[in-house]
């Protein structure tokens, strides 16, 4: 077996001790973890094969990502033990996980924007009291670790001015070069093009391929299936599954994350759009700072279709529903909703939209769609409080409220079903059903959605999923924003493509692929190869 990498650079912290042949790289055994009444890891146990890509998957609250904090050092298990190499080794501390050759890329990344690729790998790890000298080391260090393992990148480069791949890159370029053997990747794929993807999987498999260890935490079966070794399934704080990924598919994989058989698929008849429910012509946006977030964005919305906005994130989608949901004005451009037309000179706020008959179900559902603080109750109704059924304007009825709550959790199978349960208290994916249950129940002529499952249990995604189809066949004009490409593969009937603020293509959703979106995310035409990214290999 190949010898795992181990750069040498006075940077790094002193190195593990020499591997021996035949031990798993990572051993954790009856780990443990509670916060309070929350048992979070319930014994787990599992090894980790040497120089392999290993894949953690879960529902929400599963334990991965509580285990794998506890591997990286963030948390101290409250029983078992941790093996690295097959010894024994102790992690209190990030520090601690550094040093026995442990490394973690985070799914938001851990950079200064202001900094340099070298500033920020650097970051601690500056080799001594003489900058200039420990810079010129590792300099050295970074462009050798850069050529031999793909992740060519301008280590001049400011990171605020690097695309998000680059950036990725730069976060396992930090790992590696702190003596990186094992390494933690937290859903690393969450935005990034397809393209990015797969020149991500490739230097994973690079690193694989010269020793390093990868253990990636991920929520997409696909990607699991496409790049790893062996998967790892925990549901309720412990492992139900360890398979060969050759061994397995994706059915048996979502059964044993969610305890029941799940339909991967979407069983969606061909939509039949009529009238155009809203229009947008020559839509612009420009912000306070005088960034043009939209520039002549323009499409028509009809009735019993799904029109997905496919782009990576930042490109003006989280903008675009914003001005349609009345959040912000236009700067020029108008939108057109029945005989109302909103413009710069007249605007219009959320709740005259809704009383057009458009509900806004929000990208951020923790900062716009619900109220951490308050109850379940009262985050059922936000926007909607003034409904005659539950009170009217000034005779607000807590009962009648609490019991659209209930009634709004049954049919929307919320759990637990407590109206008067904190909204913090709930998962993710409960949080998105509750949401959705409040803006679907009145049945809108307009629906506009925002990463309707980012987050979600798979259980939840395919309640979600049925749920918006359902509502497209009663008529409604749905409007997607995804950043997970397969879910607006899986739902959509047309497809817009948004780059730096524009619309630059529209795909059929019988006629599209991932490939040919990809492309087109990055800014080029369909028949054109994408942009390389300065310094890509």
């Amino acid at each position: 077996m190949t010898k795992a990498f181990r750069p040498a650079t006075s940077a790094a912290p002193d190195p593990v001790p020499p591997l021996e042949a035949g031990r798993p790289a990572v051993e954790l055994i009856a780990i443990d973890k509670r916060f309070g009444t929350v048992h979070a890891n319930r014994g787990v146990s599992l090894a980790v094969a040497r120089g392999t890509i290993h894949g953690i998957i879960g529902e929400n609250g599963a334990g991965k990502s509580t285990l794998m904090s506890i591997l990286y050092g963030f948390y101290e298990a409250d029983g078992g033990e941790i093996r690295v190499n097959g010894r024994p080794t102790p992690i209190r501390s990030s520090a601690d996980a550094i040093t026995a050759g442990i490394g973690m890329v985070h799914q938001h990344f851990m950079l200064v924007d202001s900094f340099t690729v070298l500033e920020n790998v650097m970051l601690g790890a500056e080799g001594g009291a003489l900058l200039k000298d420990g810079a010129a080391r590792a300099r050295r260090e970074l462009e050798r670790l850069a050529s031999e393992f793909g992740l060519n990148i301008d280590v001049d480069a400011r990171i605020g001015d690097l695309p998000v791949g680059d950036q990725q890159r730069v976060e396992i370029l930090k790992a590696l070069f702190r003596h990186c053997e094992v390494l933690i990747l937290d859903e690393p794929t969450g935005v990034l093009t397809p393209q990015e993807t797969d020149q991500l999987f490739r230097i994973l498999r690079a690193l694989r391929d010269r020793g390093v260890t990868i253990l990636l935490i991920t929520h997409k079966l696909k990607e699991v299936l496409a790049v790893t070794d062996h998967v790892t399934v925990m549901r309720q704080g412990a492992v139900v599954g360890d398979r060969r990924t050759a061994d397995t598919d994706a059915a048996e994989l979502a059964e044993l994350m969610v305890g029941r058989k799940v339909r991967l698929d979407i069983d969606k008849a061909p939509a039949r759009p009529g009238q155009a429910a809203l229009m947008v012509e020559n839509l612009s946006l420009i912000d306070s700072r005088g960034v043009a977030r939209l520039s002549e964005v323009a499409f028509a919305l009809r009735s019993g279709e799904i029109v997905g906005i496919a782009g990576v994130s930042g490109n003006g989608q989280s903008e675009l529903l914003e001005v349609l949901a009345g959040m912000r004005a236009p700067t020029s451009g108008h939108i057109r909703v029945g005989d109302t037309e909103i413009s710069a000179a007249r605007p219009a706020d959320p709740a005259g939209m809704r009383r057009l008959g458009l509900a806004h179900v929000p990208e951020d559902r923790h900062r716009l769609g619900l109220v951490p603080g308050f109850a379940a109750w009262e985050s059922a109704v936000l926007g909607y409080q003034n409904d005659a059924a539950l009170g009217g304007r000034f005779l607000l009825s807590h009962r009648a409220m609490q019991q659209r709550c209930a009634e709004l959790m049954r049919d929307f199978d919320v759990r637990p079903p407590q109206p008067l349960l904190g909204s913090s208290k709930f998962s993710g994916g409960n949080q998105q059903k509750l949401i959705l249950a409040r803006e679907m129940v009145y049945g809108p002529r307009i629906l506009l959605i925002g990463q309707p499952t980012r987050g979600v249990d798979i259980g939840a995604i395919e309640f979600i999923r049925r749920e918006i189809v359902a509502m497209r066949d009663r008529g409604a004009a749905i409007l997607l924003v995804s950043v997970e490409l397969e879910e607006i593969l899986a739902l959509s009937d047309r497809i817009l493509v948004i780059n730096q603020g524009r619309i630059v293509g529209e795909v059929a959703g019988t006629d599209a692929d991932e490939r040919q979106l990809g492309v087109m995310m990055a800014g080029c035409a369909p028949d054109q190869p994408p942009h390389r990214a300065s310094g890509a290999s």
